[in-house]
């Protein structure tokens, strides 16, 4: 998966199309992202007396995305790019915006 935690991000398909984000979270198994501020959730949680200091009643938080659904931003121009790889003289790997070339963190 080309998308890593802290990306910024933009969703190009759902109910939120068009919102961009920072990704919380990574579910490499499931396939999913959990964007900050997106794909917001109602949990209803009960007060439970072994967990005194846990939140109670409507609980709103980010739901997963499937990674298909998002494109990380391109630093430059701020619209949606693919992510490619490219070495560096060292011999590691950096991640490169196939739009405008710059490198990813």
């Amino acid at each position: 998966m080309k998308i890593r935690t802290d990306d910024q991000v933009i969703v190009i398909s759902g109910k939120d199309k068009g919102k961009t984000g920072k990704v919380i979270r990574v579910d490499r198994s499931r396939d999913r992202v959990y964007v900050e501020g997106l794909n917001i959730v109602k949990r209803h949680q009960r007060a439970n007396p072994a967990r005194a200091n846990a939140p109670v009643g409507v609980i709103e938080r980010e739901g997963p995305v499937h990674v298909s659904n998002v494109a990380l931003l391109d630093p430059k121009d701020h619209k949606p790019t693919r992510v490619g790889t490219r070495r560096t003289e060292q011999g590691t790997r950096m991640r490169v915006t196939k739009r405008s070339g710059t490198e990813i963190d």
